[in-house]
């Protein structure tokens, strides 16, 4: 079945405005995504990694990429095509609360 990435982005004033019995709803969308395997969590502080030519190693703590909303959360789960994966997601609590989710199809090397 394919896999697919998914980022949520989302802050607490979006979710904040949101209608408790719509949260109530996404939270329990969440936990359907849980049963189905879903790997699922929230996103902690990032920090970018560099090894240019092998030679030379670099961190830097902190997000390489810059977005409206912050990173709330990650997910892979499988879906039969994009378009489950679509569905599945859209009642999810970053994609109802005023956020967004993005739905990366993975092209895995297994």
């Amino acid at each position: 079945m394919p896999t697919f990435v998914t980022i949520g982005y989302g802050d607490r004033a979006g979710y904040d405005r949101t209608a408790a019995i719509l949260r109530d709803a996404a939270h329990k969308q969440d936990e359907v995504l849980a049963r189905r395997g879903a790997v699922m969590g929230v996103a902690g502080q990032p920090t970018q990694v560099r090894n240019t030519n092998a030679a030379s190693l670099e961190t830097t703590v902190g997000p390489f990429l810059t977005s409206a909303l912050p990173v709330a959360g990650f997910a892979i789960i499988e879906a039969v095509n994009l378009e489950e994966a679509i569905k599945l997601v859209s009642g999810t609590p970053c994609a109802v609360a005023h956020g967004v989710v993005e739905v990366w199809p993975l092209e895995r090397r297994d």
